[in-house]
């Protein structure tokens, strides 16, 4: 069983990177690629490792957080590996974490692939099963409250210093958002607005 892979990143695509890993070139499918683009030389992927009569699949996640959370959604009747991916994509392990102890339905059923009724499977089967995720929010008691659509500053605000963590600039930064908002993609979660950011600052490399 592979829990991590370690290389550098020779190709990145929307929805994957490919890792060289001692001459061997690992397609790994992830929420957001982009978070490994700005990364210089080897960088740490933690997998989940799925094989299926047509295909051997790899997942990545940049921290063991998203890994066991991962491995959580995918527990749940009616959500698999692609399904799961695509919820990490729409919310951070934070806000998930807490939607689900909120029984937040409205913010659930936004993610994609989601409805009600898997929303409501999320909640049963998921909320007496998150000790140990998110430590630091369990200890203090505090749980990001998901943004409604179109109170975006919050989300672009977190957004800005992740990106701001990854080694970005602000006048780089700044020029991002003004093109998010000429596309009017400048909504949505702070790891959505993450991933459209990344895209836009990789195309421009």
């Amino acid at each position: 069983m592979i829990d991590f892979l370690r290389g550098p990143v020779v190709h990145l695509e929307s929805e994957y990177v490919v890792l060289d890993v001692q001459g061997v070139g690992y397609r790994v499918f992830c929420p957001n690629p982009y978070v490994f683009a700005k990364t210089e030389g080897p960088v740490m992927v933690f997998i989940h490792y799925v094989t299926r009569e047509d295909a051997t699949l790899l997942f990545g996640f940049s921290t063991r957080e998203e890994q066991r959370l991962f491995r959580k959604l995918i527990e749940v009747s009616g959500i698999g590996p692609r399904v799961a991916l695509g919820i990490l994509t729409g919310g951070t392990p934070d806000q998930l974490i807490s939607a689900i102890y909120q029984e937040n339905i409205t913010f659930l059923t936004k993610l994609p692939g989601i409805g009600k009724k898997t929303a409501q499977r999320m909640i049963l089967d998921l909320k007496d099963k998150l000790d140990g995720l998110s430590i630091a929010s369990m200890q203090t008691g505090l749980f990001a409250v998901p943004q409604e659509e179109g109170s975006d500053a919050l989300p672009w605000d977190e957004a800005r210093d992740g990106l701001k963590a990854l080694g970005y600039t602000e006048s780089e930064l700044d020029r991002v958002w003004l093109a998010l908002k000429k596309e009017g993609a400048d909504t949505g979660s702070v790891d959505v607005l993450m991933k459209k950011a990344l895209k836009l600052l990789y195309v421009a490399k």
